[in-house]
Protein backbone atom coordinates (compact mmCIF):
# COMPACT_ATOMS: atom_id res chain seq x y z
CA UNK A 1 0.00 0.00 0.00
CA UNK A 2 1.57 3.56 -1.07
CA UNK A 3 0.37 6.26 0.81
CA UNK A 4 1.60 9.82 1.01
CA UNK A 5 1.23 12.52 3.51
CA UNK A 6 0.88 15.89 1.46
CA UNK A 7 2.40 18.15 4.41
CA UNK A 8 3.89 16.24 6.74
CA UNK A 9 3.58 18.64 9.55
CA UNK A 10 2.36 17.89 13.19
CA UNK A 11 -0.53 16.22 12.68
CA UNK A 12 0.62 14.80 8.85
CA UNK A 13 3.64 13.55 10.24
CA UNK A 14 2.41 11.91 13.09
CA UNK A 15 -0.19 9.72 10.74
CA UNK A 16 2.63 9.22 8.49
CA UNK A 17 4.92 7.72 11.18
CA UNK A 18 1.91 5.30 12.80
CA UNK A 19 1.22 4.41 8.83
CA UNK A 20 5.14 2.90 8.10
CA UNK A 21 4.90 0.97 11.52
CA UNK A 22 1.83 -0.81 9.95
CA UNK A 23 4.31 -1.48 6.92
CA UNK A 24 2.90 0.58 4.65
CA UNK A 25 5.03 1.99 2.10
CA UNK A 26 4.82 6.06 3.07
CA UNK A 27 6.66 8.97 1.69
CA UNK A 28 5.66 12.55 2.99
CA UNK A 29 5.60 15.91 1.40
CA UNK A 30 7.35 18.51 3.17
CA UNK A 31 9.55 21.99 3.53
CA UNK A 32 11.69 24.00 4.78
CA UNK A 33 14.26 22.95 7.58
CA UNK A 34 11.53 20.28 8.65
CA UNK A 35 11.71 18.34 5.16
CA UNK A 36 15.61 18.69 5.68
CA UNK A 37 15.81 17.49 9.62
CA UNK A 38 13.35 14.50 8.18
CA UNK A 39 15.91 13.37 5.22
CA UNK A 40 18.99 13.72 7.62
CA UNK A 41 17.34 12.24 11.11
CA UNK A 42 14.19 10.56 10.42
CA UNK A 43 10.98 12.05 11.93
CA UNK A 44 10.73 11.81 15.04
CA UNK A 45 7.39 11.50 17.39
CA UNK A 46 8.07 12.29 21.20
CA UNK A 47 4.55 10.56 23.39
CA UNK A 48 4.03 9.21 26.83
CA UNK A 49 7.92 10.38 27.87
CA UNK A 50 8.91 7.75 25.04
CA UNK A 51 10.91 8.58 21.55
CA UNK A 52 9.42 6.78 18.09
CA UNK A 53 11.60 7.39 15.13
CA UNK A 54 10.97 6.25 11.36
CA UNK A 55 13.13 7.19 8.25
CA UNK A 56 10.61 7.51 5.16
CA UNK A 57 11.19 9.39 1.83
CA UNK A 58 10.72 12.65 1.93
CA UNK A 59 10.55 15.30 -0.66
CA UNK A 60 9.13 18.62 -1.47
CA UNK A 61 8.22 17.93 -5.29
CA UNK A 62 5.30 15.33 -5.74
CA UNK A 63 6.44 14.75 -9.14
CA UNK A 64 9.62 12.84 -7.13
CA UNK A 65 6.80 10.10 -5.69
CA UNK A 66 4.65 8.82 -8.82
CA UNK A 67 1.37 7.62 -8.46
CA UNK A 68 0.00 6.46 -5.00
CA UNK A 69 -3.02 4.45 -3.61
CA UNK A 70 -3.71 6.87 -1.11
CA UNK A 71 -3.07 11.01 -0.50
CA UNK A 72 -3.49 11.99 2.66
CA UNK A 73 -3.99 15.71 2.58
CA UNK A 74 -2.67 17.05 6.04
CA UNK A 75 -2.67 20.67 4.90
CA UNK A 76 -5.09 23.72 6.29
CA UNK A 77 -8.16 24.41 4.11
CA UNK A 78 -6.49 27.24 1.89
CA UNK A 79 -2.90 25.38 1.34
CA UNK A 80 -4.78 22.50 0.05
CA UNK A 81 -6.20 25.24 -2.58
CA UNK A 82 -3.08 26.48 -2.99
CA UNK A 83 -1.73 23.41 -4.35
CA UNK A 84 -4.53 21.64 -5.58
CA UNK A 85 -2.37 21.18 -9.48
CA UNK A 86 0.57 20.12 -7.99
CA UNK A 87 -1.22 16.26 -6.69
CA UNK A 88 -1.75 15.50 -9.98
CA UNK A 89 1.19 13.61 -10.16
CA UNK A 90 0.49 11.51 -7.15
CA UNK A 91 -2.96 10.61 -8.70
CA UNK A 92 -3.33 7.04 -10.59
CA UNK A 93 -6.81 5.76 -11.72
CA UNK A 94 -7.62 4.67 -8.61
CA UNK A 95 -5.87 7.07 -5.92
CA UNK A 96 -8.10 8.11 -2.92
CA UNK A 97 -7.66 11.62 -1.46
CA UNK A 98 -7.98 11.80 1.97
CA UNK A 99 -8.72 15.15 3.31
CA UNK A 100 -7.81 15.46 7.37
CA UNK A 101 -8.32 19.01 7.16
CA UNK A 102 -10.85 21.49 9.90
CA UNK A 103 -13.66 22.61 8.31
CA UNK A 104 -16.13 22.32 5.47
CA UNK A 105 -14.55 20.43 3.27
CA UNK A 106 -14.77 21.14 -0.68
CA UNK A 107 -16.29 17.73 -1.67
CA UNK A 108 -18.97 18.71 1.15
CA UNK A 109 -22.41 18.09 -1.94
CA UNK A 110 -20.42 15.16 -3.75
CA UNK A 111 -22.92 11.96 -3.86
CA UNK A 112 -25.02 14.36 -1.45
CA UNK A 113 -28.81 13.18 -0.99
CA UNK A 114 -30.89 15.73 -1.57
CA UNK A 115 -31.70 19.46 -3.38
CA UNK A 116 -28.17 20.83 -2.83
CA UNK A 117 -26.78 17.94 -4.15
CA UNK A 118 -23.67 18.77 -6.46
CA UNK A 119 -23.45 22.37 -5.02
CA UNK A 120 -19.99 23.75 -5.23
CA UNK A 121 -18.73 25.73 -2.03
CA UNK A 122 -17.05 28.95 -3.49
CA UNK A 123 -15.46 29.90 0.08
CA UNK A 124 -13.21 27.22 0.36
CA UNK A 125 -12.82 26.05 -3.21
CA UNK A 126 -12.90 29.47 -5.62
CA UNK A 127 -13.18 28.82 -9.19
CA UNK A 128 -13.86 25.07 -8.43
CA UNK A 129 -9.85 24.49 -8.54
CA UNK A 130 -9.93 21.02 -5.81
CA UNK A 131 -13.27 19.91 -7.62
CA UNK A 132 -11.40 20.36 -11.11
CA UNK A 133 -7.81 19.37 -10.60
CA UNK A 134 -8.49 16.32 -8.16
CA UNK A 135 -12.28 15.41 -8.92
CA UNK A 136 -14.48 14.36 -5.54
CA UNK A 137 -14.98 10.84 -6.94
CA UNK A 138 -11.69 10.48 -5.30
CA UNK A 139 -12.35 12.01 -1.79
CA UNK A 140 -12.71 10.31 1.74
CA UNK A 141 -13.20 12.47 4.38
CA UNK A 142 -11.53 12.08 7.37
CA UNK A 143 -12.24 14.16 10.84
CA UNK A 144 -8.87 15.28 13.02
CA UNK A 145 -9.24 15.12 16.50
CA UNK A 146 -5.54 14.24 18.06
CA UNK A 147 -3.53 17.66 19.03
CA UNK A 148 0.32 17.47 17.86
CA UNK A 149 2.84 20.00 16.91
CA UNK A 150 6.37 20.53 15.71
CA UNK A 151 8.84 21.65 19.03
CA UNK A 152 11.77 21.60 16.27
CA UNK A 153 12.44 20.88 12.75
CA UNK A 154 11.47 16.69 12.48
CA UNK A 155 10.56 16.14 15.91
CA UNK A 156 6.67 15.99 16.57
CA UNK A 157 5.16 16.35 19.98
CA UNK A 158 1.70 14.44 20.72
CA UNK A 159 0.05 16.09 23.18
CA UNK A 160 -3.36 14.05 23.37
CA UNK A 161 -5.32 11.84 21.22
CA UNK A 162 -5.17 9.25 18.08
CA UNK A 163 -8.44 9.29 16.61
CA UNK A 164 -9.30 9.81 12.95
CA UNK A 165 -12.84 9.29 11.90
CA UNK A 166 -13.17 8.55 8.28
CA UNK A 167 -16.10 8.22 5.82
CA UNK A 168 -17.04 8.10 2.06
CA UNK A 169 -19.37 10.73 0.92
CA UNK A 170 -21.81 8.50 -0.68
CA UNK A 171 -22.13 7.17 2.92
CA UNK A 172 -21.15 3.59 1.50
CA UNK A 173 -18.39 1.28 3.62
CA UNK A 174 -15.94 1.03 0.76
CA UNK A 175 -12.99 -1.16 0.37
CA UNK A 176 -11.22 1.21 0.06
CA UNK A 177 -12.05 3.00 3.38
CA UNK A 178 -11.46 -0.29 5.20
CA UNK A 179 -8.20 -0.85 4.01
CA UNK A 180 -7.39 2.65 5.00
CA UNK A 181 -8.75 2.18 8.49
CA UNK A 182 -7.03 -1.15 8.85
CA UNK A 183 -3.62 0.61 8.28
CA UNK A 184 -4.34 2.85 10.80
CA UNK A 185 -5.17 1.06 13.29
CA UNK A 186 -2.31 -1.25 12.77
CA UNK A 187 -0.31 1.65 13.27
CA UNK A 188 -1.93 2.38 16.66
CA UNK A 189 -4.42 4.70 16.01
CA UNK A 190 -7.99 4.62 16.28
CA UNK A 191 -10.00 4.67 12.81
CA UNK A 192 -13.23 4.61 13.04
CA UNK A 193 -15.48 4.09 9.87
CA UNK A 194 -18.67 5.95 9.94
CA UNK A 195 -21.93 6.03 7.45
CA UNK A 196 -22.57 9.89 8.23
CA UNK A 197 -19.08 11.73 7.85
CA UNK A 198 -21.10 14.77 7.63
CA UNK A 199 -22.19 14.59 10.97
CA UNK A 200 -18.88 14.15 12.61
CA UNK A 201 -17.53 17.09 10.05
CA UNK A 202 -20.08 19.20 11.88
CA UNK A 203 -19.39 18.31 15.22
CA UNK A 204 -15.90 19.51 15.22
CA UNK A 205 -16.66 22.70 13.24
CA UNK A 206 -19.43 23.66 15.84
CA UNK A 207 -16.45 24.26 18.10
CA UNK A 208 -14.32 25.53 15.72
CA UNK A 209 -16.41 28.07 13.74
CA UNK A 210 -16.82 30.05 17.34
CA UNK A 211 -13.92 29.16 19.52
CA UNK A 212 -10.93 29.92 16.98
CA UNK A 213 -12.05 33.28 16.13
CA UNK A 214 -13.38 34.46 19.37
CA UNK A 215 -9.80 33.47 21.04
CA UNK A 216 -7.58 34.62 18.35
CA UNK A 217 -9.67 37.96 19.03
CA UNK A 218 -8.89 38.39 22.77
CA UNK A 219 -6.55 36.29 22.99
CA UNK A 220 -8.11 33.90 25.84
CA UNK A 221 -7.10 30.05 25.76
CA UNK A 222 -10.41 27.89 25.16
CA UNK A 223 -11.09 27.65 29.14
CA UNK A 224 -11.53 31.26 29.48
CA UNK A 225 -13.29 31.42 26.04
CA UNK A 226 -16.37 28.28 27.18
CA UNK A 227 -16.39 29.32 30.67
CA UNK A 228 -16.48 33.74 30.75
CA UNK A 229 -19.96 34.21 30.39
CA UNK A 230 -19.72 37.14 27.50
CA UNK A 231 -17.90 34.71 25.16
CA UNK A 232 -19.60 31.73 26.19
CA UNK A 233 -22.56 33.68 25.38
CA UNK A 234 -21.07 34.82 22.01
CA UNK A 235 -19.79 31.31 20.99
CA UNK A 236 -23.31 29.62 22.13
CA UNK A 237 -25.02 32.13 19.69
CA UNK A 238 -22.79 31.55 17.51
CA UNK A 239 -23.32 27.43 17.77
CA UNK A 240 -26.94 27.86 17.57
CA UNK A 241 -27.09 29.86 14.03
CA UNK A 242 -24.82 26.72 12.64
CA UNK A 243 -26.72 24.18 14.03
CA UNK A 244 -29.90 25.81 12.35
CA UNK A 245 -28.15 25.69 9.20
CA UNK A 246 -26.45 22.27 9.72
CA UNK A 247 -30.03 21.09 10.42
CA UNK A 248 -31.52 22.13 7.35
CA UNK A 249 -29.15 20.75 5.19
CA UNK A 250 -29.53 17.09 7.31
CA UNK A 251 -27.30 17.82 9.57
CA UNK A 252 -27.71 15.23 13.00
CA UNK A 253 -26.04 16.77 16.22
CA UNK A 254 -25.54 14.30 19.03
CA UNK A 255 -24.97 16.50 21.44
CA UNK A 256 -26.61 19.71 22.43
CA UNK A 257 -24.65 23.01 22.19
CA UNK A 258 -23.84 22.90 26.59
CA UNK A 259 -22.66 20.00 26.35
CA UNK A 260 -19.92 20.64 23.69
CA UNK A 261 -19.31 23.94 25.50
CA UNK A 262 -18.44 21.86 28.22
CA UNK A 263 -16.13 19.88 26.57
CA UNK A 264 -14.38 21.99 24.67
CA UNK A 265 -13.61 24.34 28.78
CA UNK A 266 -12.85 20.87 30.10
CA UNK A 267 -9.64 20.72 27.77
CA UNK A 268 -7.66 23.71 29.76
CA UNK A 269 -5.88 26.68 29.10
CA UNK A 270 -5.54 25.48 25.11
CA UNK A 271 -4.23 28.06 22.79
CA UNK A 272 -6.36 27.43 19.68
CA UNK A 273 -4.84 26.97 16.39
CA UNK A 274 -6.13 30.26 15.28
CA UNK A 275 -4.35 32.02 17.82
CA UNK A 276 -1.13 30.07 17.27
CA UNK A 277 -1.34 30.89 13.55
CA UNK A 278 -1.62 34.88 14.77
CA UNK A 279 1.16 34.53 17.14
CA UNK A 280 3.41 32.90 14.95
CA UNK A 281 2.27 35.44 11.53
CA UNK A 282 0.60 32.71 9.57
CA UNK A 283 -1.93 32.89 7.77
CA UNK A 284 -6.06 32.26 9.64
CA UNK A 285 -7.69 29.39 8.73
CA UNK A 286 -11.12 31.55 8.42
CA UNK A 287 -12.64 30.86 5.37
CA UNK A 288 -13.26 26.85 5.94
CA UNK A 289 -14.32 27.42 9.64
CA UNK A 290 -16.62 30.35 9.33
CA UNK A 291 -16.60 32.13 5.66
CA UNK A 292 -18.51 28.21 4.42
CA UNK A 293 -20.77 28.10 7.58
CA UNK A 294 -21.69 32.02 6.24
CA UNK A 295 -22.13 30.78 2.55
CA UNK A 296 -24.08 27.78 3.65
CA UNK A 297 -26.43 29.93 5.55
CA UNK A 298 -27.00 31.92 2.72
CA UNK A 299 -27.73 29.20 0.31
CA UNK A 300 -30.53 27.75 2.55
CA UNK A 301 -32.11 31.61 3.62
CA UNK A 302 -31.25 31.63 7.11
CA UNK A 303 -29.49 34.73 8.57
CA UNK A 304 -26.82 34.29 11.03
CA UNK A 305 -26.20 37.93 12.62
CA UNK A 306 -23.28 36.45 15.17
CA UNK A 307 -21.34 34.49 12.85
CA UNK A 308 -21.71 37.57 10.83
CA UNK A 309 -19.85 40.04 13.30
CA UNK A 310 -17.62 37.92 14.39
CA UNK A 311 -16.63 36.88 10.82
CA UNK A 312 -16.07 40.50 9.94
CA UNK A 313 -14.06 40.95 12.90
CA UNK A 314 -11.43 38.20 12.26
CA UNK A 315 -11.67 38.67 8.75
CA UNK A 316 -10.25 42.55 9.36
CA UNK A 317 -7.90 41.81 12.33
CA UNK A 318 -6.43 39.00 9.51
CA UNK A 319 -5.83 42.40 6.62
CA UNK A 320 -4.31 44.09 9.34
CA UNK A 321 -1.73 41.65 10.40
CA UNK A 322 -1.53 40.43 7.30
CA UNK A 323 -2.28 37.03 7.58
CA UNK A 324 -5.98 37.21 5.24
CA UNK A 325 -6.87 36.58 3.04
CA UNK A 326 -5.93 33.59 1.57
CA UNK A 327 -8.33 33.35 -1.37
CA UNK A 328 -8.82 35.51 -4.29
CA UNK A 329 -11.13 38.34 -3.44
CA UNK A 330 -14.75 38.92 -4.74
CA UNK A 331 -15.24 41.17 -7.47
CA UNK A 332 -17.29 43.35 -6.53
CA UNK A 333 -20.34 42.33 -8.25
CA UNK A 334 -20.45 39.28 -5.99
CA UNK A 335 -19.94 41.64 -2.53
CA UNK A 336 -22.58 40.07 -0.41
CA UNK A 337 -25.42 42.21 0.53
CA UNK A 338 -26.12 44.02 3.61
CA UNK A 339 -27.49 42.00 6.30
CA UNK A 340 -30.04 42.71 8.75
CA UNK A 341 -29.41 41.59 12.48
CA UNK A 342 -33.43 41.85 12.64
Amino acid sequence: MKICIYGAGAIGGYMGLALAESGADVSLVARGAHLEAIKKNGLRLLIDDGERVARMNATSNPADLGPQDYVIVTLKAHQAWEVAEQVAPLLGPDTAVVTAQNGVPWWYFHAFKGQYAGQRIRSVDPEDRQWNAIGPQRAIGCVVYPATEIIEPGVIKHVYGNKFTLGEPDRSQSDRVVKLSEALQAGGLKAPIVPEIRNEIWLKLWGNLCFNPISALTRATLDVVATDPGTRALARAMMLEAQRIGARIGVHFRVDVERRINGAASVGPHRTSMLQDLDRGRPLEIDALLTAVQELGRMVDLQTPYIDSVLALVQQMGRVAGVYPTFPEPKPEDESPEISVD
